[in-house]
């Protein structure tokens, strides 16, 4: 089980400012509107802390406009609802070098059907939620530890997130980080590696056949052919590659249960 739990509270209480503009195009009223600024979780969702966004903006736009969907984009790039506010920054800007508060633009209109999903509730943020942490725990588990809770259990993992109490969320997140067996460790390690567009993602134990403890650094030379010159980054910071994957799934793993790691 992930006992280290200053670890663990380090990574949860991660923030990023942002600061949330209206696209100059859709500005409906003589009166500009200000910037609207968040200190925003890391490990949370787009859509779980923009209501206040959506507010701030509707009555600069136009009438017809307030209706439709509210969509973020930074630098011409549509951010995608469905990843963690965190993996979005290391992926599309930390690369760049840009200094904080992170601006994003906001939008009403001339929603980018082909680049992203559309967000219709935060039900659907749940349930997307919920379905990658069953797929975390049958790479884990076999799936046995999900489906043993009862749904109490998942209704407080994921108020815990959406409300980011800690201790209500790892009340119950501890029971898919224990261990068990000889190796005491996973099945497999639940991970992305964003690539470009795209992650690759494949099955990786984080034992050895000869028991020995595999790496960051095994990871990379599975997944990539330039692995040894690999940069790979995870809550904006590039743990050393000698770090044991299973160390890593227990205390660096996303709310989701998947390690979500950006090649630079």
């Amino acid at each position: 089980m992930a006992n280290d739990r200053e670890v663990l509270r380090e990574v949860w209480e991660g923030k990023l400012p942002v600061c949330f503009k209206l696209t100059q195009d859709e500005v409906a009223t003589l009166q500009q509107p200000d910037p609207f600024y968040l200190m925003v979780s890391r490990l949370s969702y787009f859509p779980l802390v923009t209501d206040k966004v959506r507010k701030h903006f509707l009555k600069y736009v136009s009438d017809e406009k307030q209706e439709h969907e509210m969509w973020l984009e930074y630098n011409g790039q549509p951010l995608k609802w469905h990843l963690p506010i965190g993996v979005l920054y290391d992926l599309i800007v930390d690369a760049e070098g840009e200094s904080l508060p992170w601006v994003v633009t906001v939008h009403f209109d001339k929603f980018p059907e082909t680049q992203i999903y559309r967000f219709s509730s935060k039900e659907m943020v749940e349930s997307h939620f919920m379905s990658c942490l069953k797929e975390a725990d049958v790479l884990k588990h076999r799936g046995q530890i999900v489906t043993s809770m009862q749904k109490k259990d998942h209704n407080q993992l994921w108020l815990g997130l959406q409300n980011d109490k800690f201790d209500q969320f790892w009340t119950v997140n501890r029971k898919l980080m224990e261990v068990s067996g000889e190796t005491e460790c996973f099945k497999y390690i639940p991970f992305r590696c964003y690539v470009g567009d795209g992650y690759k993602q494949k099955l990786i134990k984080p034992v050895t056949d000869d028991g020995r403890k595999k790496t960051l650094q095994d990871l990379v030379r599975e997944i990539l052919d330039s692995g040894s010159t690999a940069k790979i980054k995870t809550h904006g910071m590039f743990p050393p590659l000698d770090t044991p994957l299973q160390w890593m799934s227990e205390h660096l793993s996303y709310p989701d249960n998947f390690l979500h790691l950006s090649l630079v």
